[in-house]
């Protein structure tokens, strides 16, 4: 298992720049879904900088060989920690695996997590085939550009 705890969110990591930033989230009824989409997308996912909730980065941490910065659990906090990644501009994409039709105690966080990606104009999947068409895109493995284009189109609407 290849996981590490992020420590410093707000620390710039080096490499970031030229490889895609990505989120994985799963609910417990969503998460072998997400094993078996990001085991089936490895290749392309160990070429990212990868941040997930806990309990989802650490079943995803046996299938890549990848690093993956664990948050908190969802419940625990750890929908709001990506939220705040997301609010700063650190986060590229977000895979968010949820389960509609199960109650979730932090049903609060889901729903701002959700807000936020929508907000600061962030792509999010919420099922395997809205995954499969982001991983896919030619944006994805450019996310420079798309950075920059991005926080441009922030900029005016801050400044209208």
């Amino acid at each position: 298992m290849n996981t590490t705890i992020a420590h410093s969110l707000t620390q710039a990591h080096g490499g970031e720049a030229l490889r895609p930033i990505v989120a994985l989230v799963a609910h417990d009824g969503r998460k072998q879904e997400m094993i078996e989409w990001a085991t089936f997308n490895r290749g392309t996912l160990e070429r990212c900088t990868l941040y997930a909730t806990r309990t989802t980065g650490k079943g995803l941490g046996a299938y890549l060989d990848t690093p993956i910065h664990l948050l908190l659990s969802g419940p625990l906090g750890g929908d709001a920690q990506l939220g705040s990644l997301i609010a700063e501009s650190r986060i590229d994409v977000v895979f968010f695996f949820w389960d509609p039709l199960t109650p979730q105690p932090h049903d609060v966080d889901v729903k701002a997590l959700l807000r936020l990606a929508v907000l600061h104009d962030v792509p999010i999947a919420c099922n395997r085939s809205s995954a499969d068409y982001l991983i896919s895109s030619p944006l994805f493995v450019a996310p420079q550009q798309y950075r920059e284009d991005r926080g441009v189109g922030r900029r005016s609407a801050a400044a209208s």
